[in-house]
């Protein structure tokens, strides 16, 4: 899967939310970045990968209204 920019400007808002409002230190992010970069190497990467996108593609059809 190729992590489109506005997911990515999502995930960027998500964490600055959680940062401000919900109490997420540095370290918890940083530590959430660490752990994304070493599940990435692992065996369950593809399966990650597919879960996301299946989020993604149903996302994608709630926000269309069920076309497509």
């Amino acid at each position: 899967m190729t992590v489109s920019i506005p997911l990515l400007t999502l995930m960027v808002i998500v964490a600055y939310v959680a940062y401000r409002h919900y109490g997420l230190r540095v370290w918890h992010a940083v530590a959430c970045l660490i752990l994304g970069f070493l599940l990435a190497s692992t065996a369950a990467a593809p399966a990650i990968s597919n879960m996301i996108s299946g989020i993604v593609h149903q996302a994608q059809l709630w926000l269309s209204g069920g076309r497509g």
